[in-house]
């Protein structure tokens, strides 16, 4: 049938995704990992169900004889997937969501191959596309889609160094959701590793609007972009963008309503302390495409 939970020799590269209240979505996920995996032995599965309660952890459980499956009595958010990390066998970890899968088995080969031959590179970016094949845009990757350097990565499809990542400190549990792959890619760059994208792995990204919350999309943003700035960037640039950030805020919360959401995550954005470890300014320039996403004028240039 599929592999079995006792290997004969260590995996190279451990799938790891975390799962909560989505069913569907997560039964389409195996389905396209268990055939890419099907007549492989050096790929393993980890799902990790972060409490749900929808009926995933029942299906989860019928998996269990090729996924090593993680249960959590409660959602955790991103700390979730750290208990799949820690429990992860591959010197890779492909990193996924419970609504993304990658496209095919040359995927899976070159993230192994470049990790192989490349010890300078920590981590490697994968293409997101949409369920037509279309890249998805974002300003974490290269704009021209060519392989090469890229500042960041997108959480629902990039591989890591599992010693590199446990060195890090797995994804920051404080977090919850948003903007932990930041805080994770200035880490790697820190420790002197390179984030390489590869266009030629792809992982589809199906975008599940369930869980996808207004007062979520306002406050941890909002939260979590300003702890990044204030721990990492010299003042006055980090008041200008912590006043770009509260401006960005701002007007997602109108247009959700949720102002109340806002307004806590100003309070917990600017009293929680923050242990400063601003970067030196080679550094800093790497994260110069963070700096423009943040950047009020920087944004109302690129709309005119």
């Amino acid at each position: 049938m599929m592999m079995n939970q006792v290997e004969l020799t260590p995996p190279k590269l451990s799938i790891v995704f975390l799962n909560y209240n989505r069913i569907k979505e997560t039964r389409y996920t195996l389905a396209q990992l268990s055939r890419l995996i099907e007549h492989r032995d050096d790929v393993e599965v980890i799902a990790v169900d972060n409490g749900s309660t929808d009926g995933t952890r029942d299906f989860l459980q019928t998996q269990a004889d090729w996924v090593r499956v993680v249960f959590l009595p409660t959602n955790t958010g991103i700390a979730g997937y750290n208990e799949g990390f820690k429990q992860a066998k591959g010197d890779y970890l492909l990193v996924l969501d419970d609504d993304s899968h990658p496209v095919d088995n040359i995927t899976l080969d070159r993230l192994i191959q470049c990790l192989d031959t490349r010890p300078d590179v920590g981590v490697v970016a994968c293409r997101i596309e949409s369920m037509k094949g279309q890249a998805v845009c974002t300003w974490h990757l290269p704009k021209n889609d060519a392989p090469g350097p890229s500042m960041a990565f997108v959480g629902c499809g990039f591989a890591i160094r599992r010693t590199l990542f446990e060195q890090i400190g797995w994804y920051p549990g404080e977090f919850f959701i948003y903007q932990n792959e930041i805080e994770v890619a200035i880490q790697v760059m820190r420790l002197h590793y390179k984030i390489y994208y590869d266009p030629c792995c792809r992982v589809i990204h199906r975008q599940s609007p369930e869980g996808r919350t207004n007062w979520r999309q306002v406050y941890y943003p909002t939260r979590n972009t300003i702890w990044l700035i204030r721990r990492y960037f010299p003042f006055p640039m980090a008041g200008y963008l912590i006043a770009s950030r509260l401006c960005f805020g701002f007007i997602r919360a109108v247009q959700s309503l949720e102002l109340r959401w806002y307004y806590q995550a100003v309070l917990d954005a600017l009293h929680t302390p923050i242990k400063a470890q601003v970067l030196p300014l080679p550094q800093q320039k790497q994260l110069t495409t963070f700096w423009r996403q943040n950047s009020i004028l920087h944004q109302f240039i690129k709309r005119l």
